[in-house]
Formats: structure tokens, C-alpha cells, sequence
């Protein structure tokens, strides 16, 4: 059976769209309150930015064949067990008949902290990864096939994103991939490798500037980490799973 990818351009761009309008919803609501969170803070507050990329996974799923699924996406029910921890908490989770066919972490980030941000962001990722991979070979997940898991990361396209980075490391040298590299090219290869090391079954990065709330613009940066690599991949191993029954 051909994978089904659910016209996951026109989503995206529909879920792009929602981000910032979400975002700006949550900062006028604040304002309005009287309550304003610092910085960026403001626009993150109500907690549903990224849902239009969740409707989209839910789609994925059940148009390849796993109609039946159970797809979780409250907060009650999205916690696995760790091996370094235990528990953690996920974005979206997919089982089916007991078995944990996905796990899925979707974020962003908006300026201007890109700095700290891209280093909180790849410390969680790598970690997650690592404790989530080991859990799965103790057996806290039953003698299944590897479940699915994704990363999917927004990142503003902003000059400061854009913009080339300087660092400092007096005693041995950065790689030299990284040096003067933009944090959005810090992302695409933060992404690519954690595929290429086997952390996660696929990581995407997509960048959108602000105006994207009336243009719903996106823009991938490789075609390893595109959307279309993620979205093709996901699709696939749903449809592996339902062909398994």
C-alpha cells in the first residue's frame, strides 16, 4: 500500500499560520489581564502553539492504515517511563493494542535568547534520546519492534537567527562546522546529527519569520531534516505497523 501524506504541505502551513497567531492571541489575552510575562514568555503562555503540527501527526496516522490507534495528547497520558529517570513527558504518543508504535517532542524557539536556548534545546534532545533508547532495551516497553521517535523543532527566521556566531574555546578547537555558523545552521546540523548518531528515527527544522502569521511561510533547511523527510518517514512506519496486523 502506498504511504498517504495527507497533503502535509497545506497542513504545515496551516499549523505555521496557528503558531503565531496563537502566540499573538496569548500576549493580547495577557495584556489585557493586566498580567505580562516577560520577553517572549508572553506568547507561549496558553500552551497550544504547536497543535497544528499534532493534528497533522493524528492524520498521518490514521490515513496509513492505524485507524484504531491510540493517539494521546493529554498531558495525563503522555508520560514513559525512563531508565536515568522516571518518568518523561511527551507531546504525542501513539500505541496500539499495548505496543508504543510513536513518541514525539515537538518545539520552538523564538528570539531573541537563541544562544541559551540552542544549548538547553540540544542538552534535552541528546538526553532524552539516550534515557528513552535505554529504557527500551531494560524491556520498559515489552519486546516490540523500535518504537518511532521524532523531534520537530520551529525556529524563527530572524536576522539575529540568521546572523553568524562567534565562540570561544581557548584550549581545543570548535569543529569547523560550526564555526561562524548561523543558529538556524546550528539546528539543521544539531538534526542531522542526531539521526546520523541513531537518537532519533528522524529530526526536522523548519524556520518562519513573524509574518508568517498572515503568509503562513516555512522554510526547510536540508533534505535530511526537512518536513517532507519527517513526514515521509513517520507515514512509513505507520503503514509498516498496520501491515503487521
Amino acid at each position: 500500500m502506498a504511504i498517504d501524506l495527507t497533503d502535509y504541505d497545506r497542513k504545515a502551513r496551516e499549523a505555521v499560520k496557528a503558531f503565531w497567531g496563537n502566540r499573538e492571541k496569548a500576549r493580547k489575552k495577557q495584556a489585557e489581564a493586566g498580567t505580562v510575562d516577560q520577553g517572549e514568555r508572553a506568547g507561549v503562555t496558553a500552551g497550544k502553539n504547536m497543535d497544528g503540527f499534532i493534528a497533522l501527526v493524528i492524520d498521518l496516522v490514521q490515513a496509513n492504515g492505524l485507524t484504531h490507534a491510540a493517539i494521546h495528547r493529554r498531558r495525563a497520558l503522555l508520560t514513559l517511563p525512563g531508565y536515568f529517570r522516571p518518568t518523561k513527558l511527551w507531546d504525542l504518543l501513539v500505541l496500539n493494542e499495548g505496543r508504543l508504535i510513536a513518541a514525539i517532542e515537538l518545539k520552538s524557539q523564538v528570539g531573541p535568547s537563541f544562544g541559551n536556548n540552542f544549548n538547553n534545546r540540544t542538552e534535552e534532545a541528546v538526553g532524552t534520546s539516550h534515557d528513552v533508547w535505554t529504557a527500551y532495551r531494560e524491556g520498559a516497553f515489552g519486546k516490540h519492534p523500535r518504537p518511532f521517535v521524532a523531534w520537530l523543532m520551529l525556529v524563527e527566521d530572524a536576522p539575529r537567527s540568521r546572523a553568524p556566531v562567534r565562540d570561544r574555546s581557548p584550549h581545543f578547537p570548535v569543529f569547523p562546522e560550526f564555526q561562524g555558523a548561523s543558529y538556524l545552521k546550528r539546528y539543521d546540523l544539531l538534526c542531522q546529527r542526531l539521526v546520523q548518531e541513531q537518537l532519533y528515527t528522524t529530526a526536522a527544522v523548519i524556520t518562519s519569520p513573524r509574518t508568517a502569521v498572515t503568509s503562513s511561510e516555512y522554510n526547510e533547511l536540508s533534505e535530511m531534516t526537512s518536513l517532507k523527510t519527517f513526514v515521509t518517514s513517520f507515514a512509513g512506519h505507520i503503514a509498516a505497523e498496520a501491515a503487521r496486523e
